[in-house]
């Protein structure tokens, strides 16, 4: 798995099960569960697990496949949800979150 050593594998499932419903994403929620908001001083290597494509951003699509770097068989963002995740980091209107710009995300 791609966060062993960075987060609780029980916190990773009852993150994930909070999420199962369609449209029940809320990113403050799933960090709070998952334990992703107390791993400050970890966000450049989260941030680089999630920068799927290593642009140095996460992009939309990237957000949209956000649940599955947790577990391959979680569901995708719906549109709706990766909107409001997109909008909640990219602080600078770009279109997608930059590591600083997650860093304050994980803090939110």
């Amino acid at each position: 798995m791609a966060f062993a050593g960075i987060l609780n594998d029980a916190d990773i499932a009852a993150a994930l099960k909070s999420t199962e419903a369609k449209d029940s994403f809320n990113f403050k929620d799933f960090f709070a569960k998952s334990g992703l908001n107390k791993k400050s001083a970890e966000a450049q290597k989260i941030f680089e697990i999630l920068d799927q494509d290593k642009s140095g951003y996460i992009e939309e699509a990237e957000l949209k496949l956000f649940l599955k770097n947790f577990n391959a068989a979680a569901r995708e963002l719906t549109d709706g949800e990766t909107q409001k995740f997109l909008s909640a980091g990219d602080s600078d209107g770009d279109g997608k979150i930059g590591v600083e710009e997650f860093q304050a995300l994980l803090k939110a």
